[in-house]
């Protein structure tokens, strides 16, 4: 398949590998923060850190949308339908994160499931609360539109990929007139994460970490383009590649950020030019300036509370908002005590660093929200063997290990 199978072809990637092997100084180390999950995703997949030299660390950032979501946020979902009684609809990772009191979206959904039998098995109850997983925005809009006895709340997650998508969604409620449909907006931006990364003192629980460069998201700068990354590279002198999302992609940007790290350099280079342009998409662009507006702070998971940070919906479009609907706060919640997902998402610690990681905490049975997502460091970790150099663990205190 064109721009699929040339991008995973094993003797380019052999060759890419001997080009990183030579061009890595001896002298020095490299160490390059990976930002979006699809590319953890893609490295632990195809195991692109053993053809890496040793001198070369690739640290998994905060770029796993489900991850970042802390559990206040998930609570305040949970309670839209437990107590507001909405149909909550929701896709399929945010279900599983673990939120508080030992609930998650799906648990909750079988505790208003066990007096079911109504709307399309949604997991709704008679009286109207109900959680339902859906596979695109436009499933919860046609939901509202087939049920106007019920008010449908979508929950939208997710960085500026999917941001124009709720966009058009809202704008296509207010066409419609809808009256019983809102989203509970949790889009988060991913500029003001690289910023945190690279500065945030107040940020001192996970600490800090020395980074010589970045590998940009693909998806994202489909849409915002590589100009917001040039302000990091001139600012901060750490150089940026844009890749895609196939092992080739990562390897070559790898090299890229090698020789530019080699020759003193900061630049914003663009190695997934098949699709990202400087400016990125424009209309997308403009459809998100009309909807939603910056968020003067919003807590990430990780990173606490960060200054425009997030999207919020505008005043124009205030009946839409399912926060100003139905009056629900957000509320901060601590991760499990056990639970490392903070500092995994700062960069400052591996998934196997984790006393939980592989043993308690699994793809099965997620203890933190990194376990959850496949784009998480942690499941991508676990699913691809890449902890073949964690020690086995027999018991963990406080915790009864599974077999």
């Amino acid at each position: 398949m064109r721009f699929i199978d040339e991008f995973r072809d094993g003797e380019l990637g052999r060759g890419l590998a001997a080009a990183i092997r030579q061009a890595a100084r001896a002298d020095r180390g490299y160490s390059f923060m990976e930002f979006c999950g699809g590319h953890t995703h893609a490295i632990a997949r195809y195991g692109l850190s053993d053809l890496l030299p040793p001198s070369v660390r690739l640290i998994h950032g905060p770029g796993c949308p489900v991850c970042v979501l802390p559990i206040g946020r998930i609570d305040m979902a949970i309670r839209l339908a437990l107590e507001a009684g909405v149909t909550l609809c929701s896709y399929g990772d945010p279900m599983r994160v673990p939120a508080s009191a030992s609930l998650s979206l799906i648990k909750a959904k079988a505790k208003l499931g066990r007096g079911v039998g109504s709307v399309e098995t949604a997991g709704s109850t008679a009286a109207g609360g109900g959680i339902r997983m859906i596979y695109s925005p436009a499933d919860a809009l046609a939901l509202a539109q087939r049920h106007p006895e019920r008010q449908v709340v979508f929950f939208a997650i997710g960085f500026e990929t999917t941001t124009p998508p709720t966009a058009l969604l809202i704008k296509q409620a207010q066409a419609l007139g809808l009256r019983n449909f809102s989203v509970l907006c949790c889009h988060v931006l991913t500029p003001s994460a690289i910023a945190s990364i690279l500065e945030a003192p107040e940020v001192r629980r996970w600490g800090t970490l020395p980074l010589d460069g970045f590998i940009g998201p693909a998806h994202v700068s489909t849409i915002i383009g590589t100009r917001p990354y040039e302000f990091f590279a001139e600012e901060y002198r750490k150089p940026v590649v844009i890749a895609g999302f196939e092992p080739l992609d990562v390897m070559q940007a790898i090299l890229m950020l090698i020789k530019q790290v080699n020759a003193g350099q900061a630049l914003v280079e663009n190695e997934f030019s098949r699709a990202v342009s400087r400016d990125g998409n424009r209309k997308a662009q403009q459809l998100v300036c009309e909807v939603f507006e910056l968020r003067r702070s919003f807590a990430w998971r990780g990173l606490g509370e960060l200054p425009y940070s997030a999207l919020r919906i505008r005043q124009e479009f205030a009946e839409f908002d399912a926060e100003r609907r139905f009056a629900v706060a957000y509320q901060a919640v601590e991760d499990h005590p056990a639970c490392e997902c903070g500092a995994v998402l700062r960069g400052v610690k591996r998934p196997q660093d984790c006393r939980i990681f592989g043993s308690v905490c699994t793809p099965e049975n997620p203890v933190g929200a990194c376990m959850v997502s496949s784009e998480g460091a942690c499941a991508a970790h676990y699913s691809f063997g890449r902890f073949v150099d964690v020690a086995a663990v027999s018991e963990t205190p406080g915790f009864v290990v599974a077999p």
